[in-house]
């Protein structure tokens, strides 16, 4: 399928979504909020994701100048209509993806954009890039998840002071938090992003995805609860072939080669 908006490459198990309009910072609009959730949608074989920003931007939010945005000045419900209709659903999808998804921030990541980086299960993020919740600069709220996604990441406190102060928060800072997996020199960001997702890439796909969910339960639900989904995580994974390849790898000291099946 052919992208306006959004740049899609498949090296063998690895997909990487570039999210394509430098000029603007990458700011989404409706179309690309679209675009990406059809790419997930289209993972296929796809054993994992990289997503990264073009330019010297990763995602500076919402295109409210775009078609279908909705104006968050002086709107009555455009900008509902958009984060119902396009913005969620491309969120939702990344994050019920069942194959480790990768972002490498490679600049300000900022509204949505935030949200974006903040819903992959890894987040690296170059010295030069940054989060912002700018929201209340113009009387509105947060939006793309980022309400529930940084309060569980960094806590009610620090969550908080970026959404009601509307702080920049450094790669640096973000590490140090705990709202990213890595900070890196610039010139770094790639390489290392790129060896994590291929590494993931080729790992047990399956029991990548048992994890993610129940990761997920365990954000929401009692220890009863994630004590049954990982017992039946664990049915799941050790019915697969990567679990024999696995457990035989481990008898014949070698490294598995794990095959996502």
């Amino acid at each position: 399928m052919s992208y306006e908006t959004i740049r899609v490459t498949r090296e063998g198990p690895l997909l990487t979504i570039t999210l394509n309009r430098p000029e603007r910072l990458n700011a989404m609009p409706p179309a690309m909020a679209d675009e990406l959730g059809q790419a997930f949608y289209d993972l296929g074989d796809a054993r994992a994701v990289l997503i990264t920003g073009e330019g010297k931007g990763f995602c500076s939010g919402a295109d409210l100048s775009a078609r279908g945005a909705g104006s968050a000045l002086g709107s009555k419900g455009g900008s509902h209509e958009a984060l119902i209709n396009h913005y969620n659903p491309a969120i939702s999808q990344l994050i019920r993806a069942q194959v480790p998804v990768i972002c490498a921030v490679n600049g300000p990541a900022a509204g949505v954009g935030c949200s974006l980086a903040l819903a992959a299960d890894f987040t690296i993020a170059a010295k030069s890039a940054y989060f912002l919740q700018a929201f209340v600069n113009i009387g509105l709220v947060p939006d793309g998840g980022s309400t529930w996604l940084l309060t569980r990441a960094i806590g009610r406190a620090r969550a908080t002071r970026m959404m009601m102060l509307g702080e920049k928060i450094s790669g640096t800072q973000a590490e140090e938090w705990g709202l990213v997996y890595k900070c890196v020199d610039d010139a770094d960001l790639m390489t290392e992003a790129r060896a994590l997702a291929e590494k993931l890439a080729n790992g047990p796909t399956v029991a990548y995805a048992t994890m993610k969910r129940n990761i997920a339960t365990a954000l929401d639900q009692n220890l009863q609860m994630v004590l049954l989904a990982e017992a039946e995580g664990q049915r799941i994974a050790g019915a697969t072939k990567d679990a024999m390849e696995g457990g035989m790898a481990f008898l014949q000291k070698r490294k598995a080669e794990f095959k996502g099946e």
